[in-house]
């Protein structure tokens, strides 16, 4: 019998790459999707064929972090062998401006799922393997560099503080009900599936089309601000190797590395032979109310424990991410003329 994933935020950036890889290692995967007037499937599509139980496969359910009774419904149907929370409203300048919006999600939406497994524990006696996405941004103003498991939260930002909340309730399920419940305290990874909105993926997208003539300036606020990038393939590996050790525990993933926003800014566009300072504009719309300065991640505990290693170069993921990019942008030309 082929293992089961129930995994949330499916079809974010994040959750299409581990159900690539769950997929790969013959899993039943299971995913939720919120119900909208469209389709936001992208990024998984390529993953979606006949489903088959017996063989494994993808297969999709209506279902929302806000909603209690229905998280326990999917369970009940998909008696998954594992949990993935990774829906979220994760963008960190956006959670200011809808900031209950983004603690009910992040926060009490991963209060409801492990209600709903410790239910579906009791009355099945099943025991369900979970995994809570954390992140860098609940260390926030830190006064520590780099960031461990040890170094104290200081979130700044009602994203992180949500964050916190979730981290704090797996902590307490795993210790208070035995429930097998691991935190990945993941730092910025990227790829050429990010959202367009956020930074790294707003660089590229626009640098290529300005390279095309199809743009002409890119807005962006704090150039400064220094942050621990790594690939989204490489730590949804980290995700899954947590949930097969024999105890559950709380992992910081990270490549250890920091870069600005201005050196992600000069790579992307010298990859293109453009100079950015001529076609970079600076937009207060797009600062923080409260900034975080620099996050930098220590994953020896991750190396040391979990065999994990970063395998994509800082380099490595921007042109990875430009590449993808260009190739976009040159096919909505051709689509356009």
């Amino acid at each position: 019998m082929a293992k089961r994933a129930l995994i949330t935020g499916v079809t974010g950036q994040d959750g299409s790459y581990l159900a690539g890889l769950l997929l790969g290692k013959g899993y039943e995967v299971h995913g939720i999707v919120r119900r909208s007037s469209s389709f936001a499937t992208g990024r998984i599509d390529h993953l979606r064929k006949p489903f088959d139980s017996a063989s494994g496969g993808l297969q999709l359910h209506y279902g929302d972090l806000g909603d209690g009774t229905g998280l326990r419904r999917i369970l009940g149907q998909t008696t998954p062998d594992e949990v993935y929370n990774l829906a979220a409203q994760s963008h960190v300048r956006i959670s200011f401006d809808q900031p209950e919006y983004t603690a009910d999600v992040v926060g009490l939406g991963a209060l409801r799922l492990l209600e709903a497994i410790r239910d579906h524990n009791k009355r099945s006696g099943a025991a369900v393997r979970y995994y809570q996405a954390g992140s860098s941004e609940m260390f926030g103003k830190a006064t520590e560099a780099p960031q461990r498991e040890t170094t104290p939260f200081h979130p700044r930002s009602p994203y992180a503080c949500a964050k916190v909340y979730a981290h704090w309730q797996t902590v307490n399920h795993r210790e208070a009900y035995g429930l097998f419940a691991a935190n990945g305290i993941l730092f910025n990874h990227e790829s050429p599936r990010r959202g367009e909105n956020f930074v790294t993926r707003k660089i590229t997208r626009s640098a290529a089309r300005i390279k095309l003539g199809m743009q002409h300036h890119l807005m962006l606020g704090n150039l400064e601000a220094r942050r621990d990038w790594g690939f989204a393939g490489d730590y949804v590996a980290a995700m899954w190797l947590m949930l097969q050790q024999q105890e559950p525990d709380d992992f910081v993933i990270a490549t250890g590395e920091t870069h600005s926003v201005k050196e992600f800014l000069e790579i992307s566009f010298d990859r293109l032979k453009l100079d950015w300072r001529k076609y970079v504009e600076i937009d207060q719309r797009f600062f923080r109310p409260a900034e975080v300065d620099l996050l930098q991640g220590d994953s020896s505990k991750a190396r040391r424990v979990l065999g994990w290693k970063p395998t994509v170069s800082f380099d490595q993921l921007v042109a990875m991410m430009v590449d993808a990019d260009l190739e976009l942008a040159e096919r909505e030309l051709k689509s356009d003329s």
